[in-house]
């Protein structure tokens, strides 16, 4: 028997709202360097064919803006994008 029943208390598991995020690169300030893509756990970026970083699987991110910390050229922005459910 849990601590929570002994004392007579209910626990109600919260539901889990998915967090979406919206991830833009700048061509104009992408270099190209790949540093984001390197640094990615998700493997939400990849370079085009002109040799810049873009965002091809927008709906792996996390949120965590390694990309964004880690972009010399300050060329990415992640947002949270709100769920509407």
């Amino acid at each position: 028997m849990s601590a929570y029943a002994r004392e007579g208390i209910s626990v109600v598991a919260a539901q889990r709202v998915p967090r979406l995020f919206s991830v833009e690169v700048n061509p104009a300030y992408c270099k190209g360097c790949e540093i984001c893509i390197q640094v990615c756990p998700k493997d939400v970026l990849r370079m085009n064919d002109l040799l810049k970083a873009e965002a091809f699987d927008v709906k792996s991110c996390t949120g965590c803006i390694s990309c964004v910390i880690y972009c010399p050229d300050f060329a990415i922005k992640v947002e949270e994008v709100e769920v509407n459910e």
